[in-house]
């Protein structure tokens, strides 16, 4: 029997991003895959559950303690970010996320204030399709 894996998935705001790709992953997750949504606050966690996320969690401790144990990362790239996503992300959380040694797929987002050199500008969604593929062909065993 594989061993399971975790997708850990985090989002902040409303959790729009969370949601959709809560939505665009889990049916293509492989039988021994997780996926746990985090979100800085209630109502990004309550929208990726909605979405169908299996299991969900709240906060600063959460996104540390689970960014730690995941296999595989996904979110806005502003969970990278201290103070990103309007603030919600703290130097604590941005410091676990991209210290985790599990591979990351970050959506971009100018709305965080960066830019990142190569990214061809798409549509919200688009960026949600390429990251749900990256993350197939990265639990692919």
């Amino acid at each position: 029997m594989k061993q399971t894996r975790t997708v850990l998935i985090l989002d902040g705001q409303g959790g729009g991003v969370g949601s959709q790709l809560v939505k665009l992953l889990k049916p293509r997750l492989p039988e021994n895959c997780r996926l746990l949504c985090v979100g800085t606050n209630v109502m990004a966690t309550a929208a990726m559950l909605k979405a169908g996320a299996v299991q969900g969690a709240t906060g600063e401790n959460a996104v540390v303690h689970n960014a730690a144990r995941a296999d595989l990362i996904l979110g806005p790239i502003g969970v990278i970010l201290a103070n990103g996503i309007l603030g919600e992300v703290s130097p604590a959380m941005a410091a676990a996320v991209s210290g985790a040694e599990a591979p990351k797929i970050l959506i971009p987002s100018s709305s965080c204030g960066i830019q990142v050199a190569g990214t061809e500008e798409c549509r919200l969604e688009e960026y949600l399709r390429r990251a749900a593929d990256l993350a197939a062909r990265e639990l692919e065993v």
